[in-house]
């Protein structure tokens, strides 16, 4: 059986989200805008989920599928958490949405999914899944989204490998604002993460703003 190819063109239309590798972490990002077609449904859409401090999840496609993976990562990582006393590896969290996909790949989960942390020994790692759990580890960053491409040409020519993680946060929003005046799926607020030894951290458009400005 075959993906109906309109009806995912059409829920995959809007968005943009953006991972990847800095020194000592994972830092992520995405916009707030869902799209219905031409119609504007949200400006405060969630699009980067903290699934632990050491690992974290963003989201494009159907809102639907998007929140009910999250929903079944969330609680298989605390069962995990109670069965081995620590949380998923990126890499494990990835495995298993991979299968999850890939086992409901006749009538698919409509998302493309970035996955994102640090493992147990401090190890940044960065995954991209597609609807049909098809994974690949990314050893620089991914995008995803109608806006990746206009994301992604910035960020080829701005990432420097070992970066920082305040560089590679304001690469994120720089290349998130680019896609946000191309992208017209893409648009409203934006949420950039950090995900490092030191936890999970979120920034805000104002902390952005406070970032960029700051010599």
């Amino acid at each position: 059986m075959e993906i109906d190819s309109d009806r995912y063109k059409k829920i995959m239309k809007g968005t943009t989200t953006v991972g990847l590798i800095c020194s000592d972490g994972v830092v992520m990002g995405a916009d707030s805008r869902a799209t219905m077609d031409t119609f504007i449904a949200s400006s405060e859409a969630r699009k980067v989920w903290k699934i632990d401090d050491n690992l974290g999840l963003t989201i494009a496609g159907g809102v639907g599928d998007a929140q009910e993976l999250v929903r079944l990562l969330k609680a298989q990582n605390e069962i995990y958490k109670m069965d081995e006393g620590k949380p998923l590896s990126p890499k494990s969290a990835n495995s298993l949405l991979s299968i999850i996909m890939q086992e409901n790949k006749m009538m698919p989960f409509y998302v493309q999914l970035i996955v994102g942390g640090i493992d147990a020994s401090g190890e940044p790692q960065l995954f991209s899944i597609d609807p049909v759990g098809g994974s690949s580890q990314e050893s620089k960053f991914t995008a995803t989204g109608s806006g990746s491409l206009t994301a992604l040409g910035y960020i080829e020519e701005s990432y420097k490998k070992g970066m920082t993680t305040k560089d590679a946060v304001k690469l994120v929003a720089k290349a998130l604002s680019i896609a946000m005046r191309r992208d017209a799926a893409t648009g409203d607020h934006m949420t950039v993460v950090v995900i490092s030894k030191s936890g999970f951290t979120e920034y805000t458009d104002k902390d952005l703003e406070k970032m960029a400005s700051a010599k």
